[in-house]
């Protein structure tokens, strides 16, 4: 956790990269938690929605992906998503019985679909605190 900060900074480079193929963002720039072991490693990417799978060259440092369907639940919040802000979020859900699509592994939790939606672009609103990111958390299939 102590250098999650390290991937959100790639962000910019990764849509200043796409904008250097001729590939226009389609959507806010995310987080995705592929797994989750917050007394180790987390297995984190930046992720820019793009309108189709690009041709990307093999030097481009970037790969193509696709998010899966499903039911989500999202919840927005202002400021900064920290760690108390998910914690809410996941009791909630567990008071509500919500089932996530996550599984348990020695590695950590591997999530089917978890990420933090940037809505805010910090070049239009530097301020943090007016900052609105969106949490969106894939359901287990069946769970509804």
């Amino acid at each position: 956790m102590e250098t999650i900060h390290e991937i959100a900074d790639r962000v910019p480079w990764v849509i200043g990269r796409l904008a250097e193929l001729g590939i226009a963002p389609a959507g806010p720039p995310f987080l995705r938690y592929r797994v989750i072991d917050m007394k180790n490693l987390l297995q984190v990417e930046a992720g820019v929605p793009v309108a189709a799978a690009p041709e990307l060259p093999p030097d481009s440092g970037l790969f193509a992906d696709v998010l899966p369907g499903g039911r989500y639940l999202t919840a927005v919040c202002v400021g900064t998503a920290d760690v108390a802000v998910t914690r809410e979020f996941l009791e909630w859900a567990q008071a509500h019985e919500m089932r996530w699509d996550r599984d348990t592994t020695s590695a950590g939790d591997r999530w089917g679909c978890r990420l933090e939606r940037f809505l805010t672009n910090p070049a239009e609103e530097p301020d943090p605190e007016k900052w609105r990111t969106e949490l969106a958390f894939r359901l287990a299939d069946g769970a509804y």
